[in-house]
């Protein structure tokens, strides 16, 4: 079968960065967790710069954890991050989830986290990460859903980025609202034994709506989102530097709040 193009909204400039590698198996993973078992074999998909594969790693000492991603400069990184903490039970490829590189019934845990709203095929997707499952392994997908996104204050140009998101993520053949149709999706590939779940990461304190607001302040202008948003004639450079600077604004508010629902689901193969 052809590969479908995965194509990445955001791109990997520093802004984007800085929010992946506050990622955690806790922060990200956490309904995943109590599955782990020490000998386990995981693969996690889109592992970006290797902050959650590296926690995974240490849930499973006697085992393995191999971390793909399409990129290959963000691979360097993750394989220097698991130097740095002295890993030896990890590997890292580059690779496309349409059409994984391992043999059918390679691994005990195959892994995504905010990789299928970005890809050409999240069902073609979800089968391949059925193929390289054990019989008896787990398939972990946990998406955001922009459309399902909350804040306050609640000033109208924050509904044009909203907006602008989802025009600019459809138009590379993503879908931003993937938390709500994880469930379809799994039907789809041919899973049955699926738990769907949902979790949120808040942003409320001083300190996380300036790192929040800032991340996508700068996201906003200078990453290769804001180069597709202009390329492809969904706004101007001062239609996101109006959107960069209400993003500043909110992160100034005292009683600021901002909430990303995710939607997971756990199948059993």
């Amino acid at each position: 079968m052809p590969k479908e193009t995965a194509v990445y909204t955001h791109g990997h400039h520093e802004s984007v960065l800085r929010s992946h590698t506050w990622r955690t198996a806790a922060n990200s993973a956490g309904y995943l967790l109590n599955e782990l078992k020490p000998h386990m074999q995981i693969l996690d998909i889109g592992c970006g710069p290797g902050t959650i594969t590296a926690d995974l790693a240490g849930l499973v000492p006697e085992g393995r954890v191999t971390g793909v991603d399409m990129a290959p400069a963000i691979v360097e990184q993750a394989r220097a991050l698991a130097a740095e903490r002295g890993l030896d039970n990890t590997d890292f490829a580059v690779a496309d989830i349409h059409a994984l590189d391992y043999p059918d019934d390679s691994f005990c845990v195959v892994h995504a986290h905010q990789v299928l709203q970005h890809v050409g095929d999240p069902v073609q997707a979800l089968r391949e990460m059925r193929r390289v499952t054990k019989l008896g392994g787990i398939i972990a997908v946990r998406e955001s859903d922009y459309g399902a996104f909350a804040w306050y204050p609640e000033p109208p140009v924050m509904d044009d980025w909203l907006d602008l998101y989802h025009r600019v993520a459809r138009a590379n053949g993503g879908e931003p609202d993937a938390g709500r149709r994880l469930f379809s999706w799994a039907r789809q590939a041919g899973l049955t034994d699926i738990r769907s779940t949902a979790s949120t990461w808040v942003f409320a304190t001083p300190e996380e709506r300036d790192w929040w607001g800032g991340l996508w302040a700068d996201r906003t202008v200078a990453s290769v989102y804001a180069e597709k948003a202009v390329a492809g004639g969904h706004a101007t450079r001062d239609q996101l530097t109006a959107v960069s600077a209400a993003w500043r604004e909110w992160a100034t508010h005292d009683d600021a709040w901002f909430m990303v629902p995710h939607g997971e689901i756990l199948c059993r193969v």
